[in-house]
């Protein structure tokens, strides 16, 4: 999709729609609307007066009149208007569009929020929108998508419109990619063909990337991570990449931007192994490798934005299955830190491959780390497709996830993190066990996982809720949504901004 911005007049717009948002209470009579009504001989007086249209959300009207077509958006009150309900109003509004033979589009900024964040938070929900989750349909006739959109306003060109387009279309990319890697069956993509798909974008974007087999895991003591692919014919990998700012890494002793670790859980799919899942949405487990697919994706966007920061991007990679070789509860495995786990349930096994990944990260000089999993269905419970969890040892490095999701769109909620919930994975054979009793999963979950990262500040993102939809939404394809690129990228522009 090509993007740019335009200044020009609502008369001289010769796209093939106009869409333009409206809210609650507002009228034809005044602003934007009153001269389109005037352009469209009282055509959109004649659609309020109907009744179609009242600004009330996802409400819509098509306006063909004299040559032109108008999409008249419903996009809710205008009091707290933010950057999540703009993307969705433009993703909705994208969506409608598809197959009414629109190739080029004009989108109206509504001037209720600044036009740089408003311009990105377009781009954003227009791109996501359009895309389709129907990779492997043979029989579909390739719908019509939108190749040009065109934001319109008073004040629609500048460097700083420039800017948040481009931020905007970079996030979009990376976010749609994410989602390409989950939509994919487990069948195709495997550990090796993620690992694949990594370095293919590694080596298009310039960074660095390396894979580690079994062999070289079995070497380096992963026991935790090599337990979970016992079970499955496909080798685990663990995939590194590694971005630099411009001048490299600095040299040994030199001072230099600290080393930021981005962790994704990279199950490409998980039948539970010997605590085997209920066969209803057992389907739905390719997605377990949402927090592994948003890192590559935040990892992508960082190449192109360039922030002065560097950061390392970690995806252990595995499938979850039973079989005569596969991990069976109350095994104990040792793990890269040389803590010991009662592995109580086979089917909490995204703590166990993130657990040496997170230690590996801290092996090659990481300060800060960020994790990113579908870990717990106790956090879709809690928290639903709403926000993602948050939990870990450093307030500040929460709250600055926190900020950047609010800011992005990929909302954000601290779970609390008392000690006592702690004492509920103490086991009597082992150092640690790998589940807690039925309560407090999603916190018991992040306290596995703080036994891993010792004095450094880290953050753990259960997306177990976010990474997927079970429904389609008007401004979304079911499936994986790819939440996590945006807020691990935006929270590291922030970061290294702030240095």
């Amino acid at each position: 999709m090509k993007i740019t911005s335009s200044a020009k007049k609502l008369s001289d717009i010769t796209e093939d729609v106009l869409v333009v948002p409206v809210f609650e209470g507002e009228t034809p009579r005044e602003g934007a609307l009153a001269a389109l009504d005037q352009l469209t001989g009282g055509a959109v007086t004649r659609v309020f007066d109907s009744g179609e249209l009242d600004g009330k959300r996802d409400r819509w009207v098509m306006v063909r009149d004299a040559g032109r077509r108008l999409l008249l958006y419903g996009g809710g009150a205008a009091d707290g208007l933010d950057t999540l309900r703009v993307q969705r109003l433009a993703g909705a509004a994208i969506r409608t569009l598809t197959d009414r033979g629109a190739r080029s589009v004009a989108f109206l900024l509504s001037g209720k929020v600044d036009d740089a964040v408003c311009a990105q938070s377009i781009v954003e929900g227009a791109m996501m929108g359009q895309m389709s989750c129907g990779l492997h349909r043979s029989n579909d006739k390739p719908k019509s998508e939108v190749e040009e959109l065109v934001l319109v306003g008073e004040r629609a060109v500048g460097p700083a419109v420039d800017r948040a387009i481009e931020a905007g279309s970079t996030m979009a990319e990376a976010t749609n990619f994410a989602r390409r890697l989950g939509f994919e069956p487990g069948n195709l993509m495997t550990p090796t063909e993620l690992a694949r798909k990594a370095q293919e974008m590694a080596e298009r974007e310039g960074l660095g990337c390396e894979v580690l087999g079994e062999d070289e895991m079995k070497r380096l003591g992963m026991g935790a991570l090599l337990a979970v692919s016992r079970g499955s014919q496909e080798p685990a990998q663990l995939i590194v990449i590694s971005y630099e700012p411009d001048g490299g890494a600095p040299d040994a002793g030199a001072p230099g931007p600290e080393l930021i670790a981005l962790v994704g859980k990279g199950i490409t799919f998980d039948s539970g192994g010997i605590s085997i899942k209920p066969a209803d949405k057992m389907e739905d487990m390719k997605y377990d490798m949402g927090g592994g697919a948003a890192v590559i994706g935040a990892m992508q966007s960082l190449a192109r934005l360039k922030p002065k920061a560097r950061v390392i991007g970690l995806i252990p990679a595995s499938e979850n299955l039973p079989s005569g070789r596969a991990v069976k509860p109350g095994d104990v495995v040792r793990s890269l830190s040389g803590k010991t786990i009662e592995v109580v349930n086979t089917d909490a096994e995204g703590r166990l491959v993130l657990c040496d990944a997170i230690t590996y990260a801290i092996s090659r000089g990481a300060q800060v780390v960020v994790d990113a999993a579908t870990l717990t269905g106790a956090c879709v419970v809690a928290l639903g497709e709403v926000r993602a969890a948050a939990m870990g040892t450093d307030q500040r490095l929460i709250d600055e996830l926190i900020s950047a999701g609010e800011k992005c769109g990929e909302r954000v909620w601290q779970l609390p993190f008392d000690d006592e919930y702690g004492e509920m994975i103490c086991s009597e054979i082992a150092d640690i066990k790998n589940v807690g009793n039925r309560t407090a999963g999603s916190i018991t979950g992040g306290w596995f996982l703080k036994h891993f990262v010792g004095d450094l500040p880290w953050a753990h993102l259960d997306i177990a809720g976010t990474a997927w939809t079970e429904h389609e939404k008007p401004y979304m394809a079911r499936g994986a949504t790819g939440f996590g690129v945006r807020l691990m990228a935006n929270f590291v522009l922030n970061r290294a901004a702030s240095k």
